[in-house]
């Protein structure tokens, strides 16, 4: 990512606020830390996992000048309504692309993508959105949160499904970031995601394995009310 040099550049000084993700992309944060600047964390959009355009509006200050939005997992920030506020509030607004797959297998993600979207039950599949690129393809674990996600991920990789957590905890957790903050749907989605293989190189009995063992376990599961 070149957010550093492109902040640096853009004349973010010391004091000066810039939202940025909560939910992943750690190195956001630090970047503007680096440069002297203070992180400041917005929610994240339950169903894209980028920054919700709304919660950035709601945490601007006086002293916000920038905000720094991530296309998370190949699917594209609302960079439209992102703009909007930056302009309602004359910020500057940079999108970053997260590192992601190769996209000559974009096609062939896409088509395991719809695959398991058909399939699944025992989790919650990812929703929609036009242009997504499935570099990651990132599922709800239902029942109590971390506990069940991570005994469900564990029974995976039991059955030699690959999974992994993508996010182990909010950045504002993290050394050097920690905040006094608690955003909700950004906790939810730490405690709940975890990524399902859909590279390229699958084959369909692969995927089949993969369904077969989601939906047998994620039916051992009841969301928590």
């Amino acid at each position: 990512m070149r957010t550093v040099g492109t902040l640096k550049s853009a004349g973010v000084r010391t004091g000066d606020e810039v939202v940025v993700p909560a939910y992943g992309n750690a190195e956001v944060a630090r970047a503007v830390v680096e440069l002297g600047a203070v992180p400041v964390f917005a929610e994240v959009d339950a169903d894209s996992y980028c920054l919700d355009p709304a919660s950035v509006a709601e945490v601007v200050s006086s002293r916000t000048v920038a905000v720094v939005a991530v296309h998370k997992f190949g699917r594209p920030a609302e960079v439209g309504r992102l703009r909007e506020v930056g302009q309602r509030q004359g910020l500057l607004v940079l999108v970053e692309d997260e590192a992601g797959a190769d996209p000559a297998g974009t096609e062939l993600r896409r088509t395991h993508a719809a695959y398991l979207d058909e399939r699944l039950s025992g989790v919650r599949t990812p929703a929609p959105a036009s242009g997504h690129l499935y570099a990651q393809y990132v599922v709800r674990v239902p029942g109590n949160g971390r506990p069940d996600r991570d005994a469900f991920a564990r029974a995976l990789r039991a059955k030699g499904v690959g999974c992994r957590v993508p996010v182990q905890a909010p950045v504002y957790r993290l050394p050097g970031l920690r905040r006094d903050v608690f955003l909700p749907e950004t906790e939810r989605a730490v405690d709940e995601t975890l990524t399902l293989p859909v590279h390229a190189g699958m084959s369909r009995r692969e995927l089949q394995k993969m369904v077969s063992a989601c939906n047998a376990l994620g039916g051992l599961l009841q969301p928590a009310f």
